[in-house]
């Protein structure tokens, strides 16, 4: 028997658990001149803002031991453009499409999501409430338990669909936030955004991002967002989407065994646009060995010392 590698997320249904972690596969046209984007289980597309947005001043990515430090500054053409540009291209698929969506003021969520409800060919929506906050002087909204849940509540409110709550690693305790979106009626959540972080040219004496501080992602946070997805996963019940270094066929089942229904790879796809392909395999053949029928029986199965 074909090991099975389907699952129903929140409503979605995916042929494998493989998603692109938004930002890092543009808005389809990028990834898909290396990959058809059907073998995907779904596609993230990039942040979008409800209006245009610059985005940081350059220099914005410094590579680091074990990842990149990037600081793009969501740099978006606007929820218009991207309903008249980029939503026909993914509707040539049939991926399943999730739609990230940033904002600086919370109540730019609920209009993005009131616009983007009258969309077809969406799935869900990615909150990504880890954005600046320029009401509260910068900080994450994600920072804030009460705040988080109060977005979620508003974009639920506009939307039939599914909502996902990306969060951010930048906390001291995720779970607090994992239970006010779910509380708020977050269907899943997305973790791990990218670990904060700074660079410095030790010649120029000068930080290597122009926007001075960056977030790392890749092979060095993969620890950290084991930890994250294994503490969330025992605290609240609506599927987790875990990312964070993922790099191969190993990686992604070590996230499913910490609880992730489905996983997100992004920066891995900057050094192999094809990993996607080379994870499938692994997965299926590591399955075949051990005769595990469906790879949704491993969730959360990490088996912990007496």
């Amino acid at each position: 028997m074909k090991p099975d590698l389907s699952l129903n997320l929140c409503g979605i249904d995916m042929a494998n658990p493989i998603v692109t972690c938004s930002g890092t596969s543009g808005n389809g046209r990028e990834f898909a001149r290396f990959l058809d984007l059907n073998l995907l289980g779904a596609f993230t597309a990039k942040s979008i803002t409800l209006d245009k947005r610059p985005g940081n001043p350059t220099p914005r990515i410094a590579e680091c031991t074990g990842g990149i430090l990037n600081s793009i500054g969501i740099q978006s053409k606007g929820v218009e453009h991207f309903i008249q540009e980029d939503l026909p291209f993914l509707k040539q698929y049939s991926v399943p499409v999730i739609v990230s969506i940033s904002a600086t003021h919370q109540e730019d969520y609920a209009r993005l999501a009131e616009i983007l409800d009258q969309e077809d060919g969406i799935k869900a929506l990615e909150v990504n409430i880890s954005c600046p906050n320029l009401e509260a002087g910068g900080s994450s909204f994600g920072a804030d338990p009460e705040l988080s849940g109060r977005i979620i509540k508003q974009v639920k409110d506009r939307t039939h669909l599914s909502v996902i709550a990306k969060l951010t690693p930048n906390v001291t305790d995720i779970t607090l936030i994992a239970r006010s979106v779910e509380a708020n009626g977050a269907d899943a959540v997305s973790l791990i955004n990218t670990v904060a972080g700074m660079a410095i040219d030790i010649h120029s004496r000068r930080p290597k991002l122009g926007n001075v501080i960056g977030g790392l992602s890749g092979p060095a946070i993969k620890p950290i967002a084991i930890k994250k997805v294994w503490d969330t996963y025992r605290s609240v019940s609506i599927p987790i989407i875990g990312m964070g270094g993922i790099n191969s066929w190993e990686d992604v089942i070590e996230f499913i065994l910490a609880g992730s229904s489905a996983v997100g790879v992004g920066t891995g796809l900057f050094r192999n646009p094809l990993v996607v392909m080379d994870i499938l395999e692994g997965i299926t053949a590591f399955m075949k060995e051990n005769g595990i029928e469906r790879l949704d029986s491993l969730r959360g199965q990490v088996e912990l010392p007496s």
